[in-house]
């Protein structure tokens, strides 16, 4: 008993540095917002549809777009809230802005236990926990309100590839039922973890196994995961078809879409800070340098993340394992050698307080939104502030329960749970209606909130044969996709003297117009004004 105690003591040691970091990085996130980063309304609108229908699954979710969104999203998250919700009564944003960091600093265990057994060396996997806790391109889904839904995937994916590789790497069938269960739980999560998960564990088979016995633990795997998720996806299928889940797999990519021409790359690496393209160095290097070794299972891992999984969250995560294993593999012995030449030992500590040092600043500064990391826009910004939500609460006071509006900005993700009211335009949840659909809603999404004066405006909502009731202007600093965006005063000013708005309310950061009885007319022009 004290042995096994003494072993988790030590492992936990392992794991403080990371841990830590992680801490540290999420204070400075709380400190820094007022509000979660992005946007997780449509989240939460969920979870209250799921109380609403007793626990039930929803068909739609209402408030998104004139008719509503399909409900085909997994559905384990969004009951965890509800729940949550209903027991506690806290608010949607409190939530979205702990509950995201707590978890993206669990799932470093996992992790650091995968490292651990694929670099056999904890100092190793020590590092490549740390450089996940603090690398910007993990932090910027997870901590932020998205990460409701992402940062509990990676902690089920992390703990699926874990259990896989015990199973296909050490033989230990007691592993077979704790890899069943967190497949099921990361389908049930996210797609694309789901994607993740299973290229990793299909590659650990590939690689440390190939035997019949393995293949018959991979397949028990899939299919107790596709079978205890039944429930939920059968119900989908059923009340939406199967071209609901290829409709939205059409508006995210596919095989092979993130990978960028040289002349992308050098752009995307050129217009980052010093900070941020020092992740992309160190994997790329780590990589010549294990194949030049030849071990080849995490280059190769990191290869077929980056063919079948576009998001760069996943690519710099097996990238940590990559950067760990050649960082003091390869470049910490030689540096001690040319320290020792030298007669200057100091030299690897004073390296080693540089890289942590860095690492943590690096993370700090992109959590607090210090960072250039949007072509001039800050790191993690705020969907929305005091005077947005202020204007939310007017909202949902002083309207009907049916008025349905056009909200310029990002703050149009948390308007419909915010104030129970319909935004007419907004992509969230419109990729299960096809691509087509969401490109149509992002599209529009866009160009009205872009516009700069009235005209603009009428000419958007006309061209789109959009009627809202109330148009929602932000005024002053606010972003678009996370892209920040200053508006001048002749916005509001002209739509002030406007016939086709009248103000119904004003704050320093929001106005909001009521829309005259029949505008927009119902035949739009041949073509509407530029944005300007």
């Amino acid at each position: 008993m004290d042995d096994g105690r003494g072993k988790v003591v030590g492992e936990l040691l392992w794991m403080t540095p990371a841990l830590v970091a992680g801490v540290c990085i999420f204070l400075f996130y709380l400190e820094s917002h007022q509000y979660p980063a992005f946007g997780a309304g449509l989240y939460f609108r969920i979870a209250e549809e799921i109380v609403a229908n007793g626990y039930a699954l929803p068909e739609r979710i209402p408030g998104y777009t004139a008719d509503g969104v399909p409900f085909a999203y997994p559905p384990l998250m969004f009951y965890v809230l509800a729940v949550l919700q209903d027991l506690t009564g806290l608010r949607a944003v409190t939530i979205a802005r702990f509950l995201p960091g707590v978890v993206s600093v669990a799932y470093l265990v996992p992790l650091y236990f995968v490292a651990r057994d694929l670099l056999d060396s904890r100092t190793q996997a020590a590092l490549a926990a740390f450089v996940v806790a603090v690398s910007p391109p993990v932090l910027q889904w997870h901590i932020s309100a998205g990460g409701i839904v992402r940062a509990p995937a990676t902690l089920f994916a992390l703990t699926g590839i874990y259990a896989g590789l015990r199973l296909f790497r050490y033989a230990e069938r007691r592993w077979l039922v704790p890899a069943m269960a967190a497949f099921a739980l990361t389908i049930l999560t996210h797609p694309v973890y789901t994607v993740f998960l299973a290229v990793s564990v299909l590659l650990l088979y590939v690689s440390f196994d190939r035997s019949v016995q393995g293949f018959a633990y991979g397949a028990a795997v899939a299919v107790g995961g596709v079978v205890l998720t039944a429930p939920w996806w059968a119900q989908v299928l059923a009340t939406h078809g199967p071209a609901v889940f290829a409709a939205a797999a059409g508006t995210h990519g596919g095989i092979g879409s993130s990978i960028p021409t040289v002349e992308e790359f050098i752009q995307r690496f050129l217009g980052e800070t010093l900070f941020l393209s020092i992740w992309k160095v160190v994997p790329i290097v780590g990589c010549l340098y294990l194949l030049a070794r030849r071990r080849y299972f995490l280059p190769a891992w990191l290869a077929t993340v980056i063919l079948t999984v576009e998001k760069p969250r996943f690519v710099f995560l097996v990238g940590a394992l990559v950067s760990a294993a050649f960082l003091l593999d390869g470049l910490l012995p030689r540096l001690r050698r040319e320290a020792a030449a030298l007669d200057r030992e100091e030299t690897v500590a004073f390296s080693v307080v540089v890289f942590v040092v860095l690492g943590v600043s690096t993370g700090a500064l992109y959590a607090a939104g210090g960072v250039d990391a949007h072509a001039g826009s800050p790191s993690l910004p705020q969907f929305v502030d005091d005077g947005e939500v202020a204007a939310m609460d007017w909202a949902e006071r002083s309207t009907s329960p049916d008025a349905r509006f056009v909200v310029l900005g990002d703050a149009a993700e948390w308007f419909p749970q915010q104030t129970g009211r319909t935004i007419l335009v907004g992509p969230w949840g419109v990729e299960w209606e096809g691509q087509d659909a969401y490109r149509e809603q992002l599209h529009q999404f866009r160009r009205t909130s872009r516009c700069e004066n009235a005209l603009c405006l009428s000419g958007e909502l006309q061209q789109a044969g959009v009627h809202p009731d109330y148009v929602f202007v932000p005024k002053g600093k606010y972003t678009i996709r996370g892209m920040k965006k200053t508006r001048g005063e002749a916005m509001v000013t002209t739509m002030l003297f406007s016939p086709q708005y009248h103000l119904a309310f004003e704050n320093d950061d929001v106005a909001v117009f009521r829309v005259a009885d029949g505008w927009p007319p119902l035949d739009p022009p041949a073509s509407a004004p530029e944005p300007r």
